[in-house]
């Protein structure tokens, strides 16, 4: 059962449209940064901010700091794949 809590958690971690769509950024460009993920989103990058927190927390996604610039990728190949079956046929980028 403790498994199955833990993989409802990862589902509800990336059940969410913005959360989603940097996902699929991340899995397209292997690695970004908050200003890519703001040009694609369209959406401030207090936003993406607060996404990229909750897929933290979550051990989805990891950011390397670079002197000012910080670029995130994915740490979960489950979610990668899980992104791609929910996303299949659509770019967003």
């Amino acid at each position: 059962m403790e498994y199955l809590e833990k993989r409802a958690e990862l589902l509800k971690a990336i059940a969410h449209p913005i959360r989603l769509c940097i996902l699929d950024c991340l899995i397209n460009q292997k690695k970004c940064n908050v200003t890519r993920m703001m040009k694609v989103l369209g959406k401030p990058q207090s936003t993406i901010s607060q996404h990229l927190a909750k897929l933290r927390m979550n051990g989805i996604v990891e950011g390397k700091r670079k002197g000012l610039e910080v670029t995130y990728k994915i740490l979960d190949d489950d979610v990668v794949k899980i992104v791609k079956l929910l996303l299949k046929g659509k770019n967003f980028d």
